[in-house]
């Protein structure tokens, strides 16, 4: 089989077709230049924005320059697929109900790292069953926010979406409730449109941030974003966003909440996305009950699991200091003054003198 542009052009539609068997929402093509995102993604980085992700400085050109990360890239295959779990109870009655945690809705189901690089690895394989002699052969490699990938740029330029003021990726049709996932691969197959902003005038992301992390259109301070927070600060949580945090323990969807191309939001039809262990609706002193084990059991196979469980407890503490006043409360911290780990004591020394509660005299 010869890479002819019919040829490539029937391939094309046929790998789009597979992804969408495989159950993706969508599937683009694009090529490899990000000069322009590589401009601006070192200003980023230069001012700092990036907090403690150091992993986000590193690795050279290989994140702006595909081919220097996986030699022979030409084209890169960028799918989608929708995560809103159905049944879930609502986030904004849950986010205002301070004694409930509120977990990002994108882990109240399995870890999408594995689910997506599992269907990306089988499209793949049908992709090398195709063409088995075609010139050059078929080299290529699967991501999933994973490596060094500028997965929003590649996938704006596939035709996905574009990136929001948010800098989230945001589809006509489905808001921005997905995930992304990228094919490295050397078949030099036909592309896709870039597609148009559609964001305008609105600000609605910008204006409910609860911590201004969206500093500007399109211009994020990882550094006060609640998701970074919550996910990404191994250490202690600075004191001026604590109260701002509310009683979200994993994440932050505040800005997806409000989208109005969120009211578009596709339910996923995965059922590894449906919501496990009652986290769309859980008391935060349930979840700061839960031993390590008990933790490791449930947490197994979330994307949660990552953040281990000292972390858990620092978040959880946080939530219940910025919950309402009561004996549940106030039991649930002093169940762990006295706990092993200095950050899990300092978040919840902090979270008891939110209730006015005296650790001397032992009163409220």
């Amino acid at each position: 089989m010869n890479q002819s542009p019919e040829n490539l052009k029937t391939l094309a539609s046929s790998i789009k077709s597979w992804g969408k068997a495989l159950g993706f929402s969508e599937v683009g093509i694009t090529d490899t230049d990000l000069a322009s995102a590589e401009r601006h993604y070192q200003a980023w980085i230069e001012k700092g924005f990036h907090g403690d992700m150091d992993y986000m400085a590193k690795h050279g050109n290989k994140r702006t320059q595909p081919a220097e990360l996986v030699e022979g890239t030409v084209r890169v295959i960028s799918v989608r697929m929708d995560y809103q779990p159905p049944a879930a109870r609502d986030a904004e009655t849950v986010l205002a109900e301070s004694e409930k945690a509120f977990i990002s809705r994108y882990a109240l189901g399995r870890d999408y790292h594995k689910v997506l690089r599992q269907r990306l690895q089988k499209l793949c394989e049908k992709i090398q069953q195709e063409v088995t002699n075609f010139e050059g052969g078929f080299n290529y490699r699967v991501f999933t926010d994973s490596a060094p990938v500028l997965e929003v740029e590649l996938a704006e330029k596939a035709g996905l979406g574009w990136r929001g003021k948010h800098t989230l990726l945001l589809n006509r049709e489905a808001g921005s409730w997905f995930f992304l996932g990228e094919i490295y691969t050397n078949l030099p197959l036909p592309i896709d449109t870039k597609t148009d902003n559609h964001c305008g005038t609105c600000t609605a992301c910008i204006d409910v941030c609860p911590t201004k992390a969206i500093i500007a259109p399109y211009q994020l301070d990882a550094r006060r974003c609640i998701s970074y927070l919550t996910i990404e600060l191994k250490t202690s949580i600075p004191l001026e966003f604590r109260p701002l945090i509310g009683n979200r323990i994993y994440g932050c969807d505040d800005c997806q909440l409000t989208c109005p191309w969120n009211k578009f939001g596709q339910l996923t039809k995965q059922d590894d996305f449906h919501v496990r262990h009652g986290l769309d609706d859980a008391l935060l002193t349930e979840l700061f009950a839960w031993d390590q084990d008990t933790f490791e059991n449930k947490m197994a196979g979330s994307a949660i699991y990552r953040i281990g469980y000292e972390q858990w407890l620092r978040n959880i503490a946080v939530g219940l200091g910025n919950a309402a006043t009561t004996p549940d409360i106030i039991k649930a911290l002093k169940s762990r003054e006295a706990d092993s780990s200095d950050l899990v004591r300092e978040h919840v020394a902090w979270a008891l003198q939110q209730h006015a509660y005296d650790m001397k005299s032992s009163t409220v």
